[in-house]
């Protein structure tokens, strides 16, 4: 199953920072979870100025309890960096080159 994952960075003081102190742990886990088929891409959400305000992943799992397990073992997750989440699921389409 293919879900999006819309996470919105908490909007207490100090999220940014722990953001960046977890950015690298966060990368390289995503790194490995994409050469794996797991993470089908995704990247950080900006607000209008360009700063980090949260993430969108799109991901490939068995089922929406492996999907939780993902997220529950997320550092952004662990460490309170993402508040709220929607989940969506999708559909993934192949496109076509013109």
């Amino acid at each position: 199953m293919q879900f999006t994952i819309i996470a919105r960075d908490d909007t207490a003081e100090g999220t940014l920072e722990r953001r960046q102190a977890n950015r690298n742990l966060h990368l390289e886990r995503i790194h490995a979870l994409k050469a794996e088929g797991v993470i089908i891409d995704g990247g950080a959400m900006l607000d209008e100025s360009g700063k980090m305000i949260g993430s969108i992943v799109l991901c490939d799992v068995p089922d929406r309890a492996a999907l939780d397990a993902l997220i529950a073992s997320e550092i952004y997750y662990q460490q309170g960096v993402w508040k709220d989440l929607d989940i969506l699921p999708f559909r993934r389409v192949a496109w076509r080159s013109a």
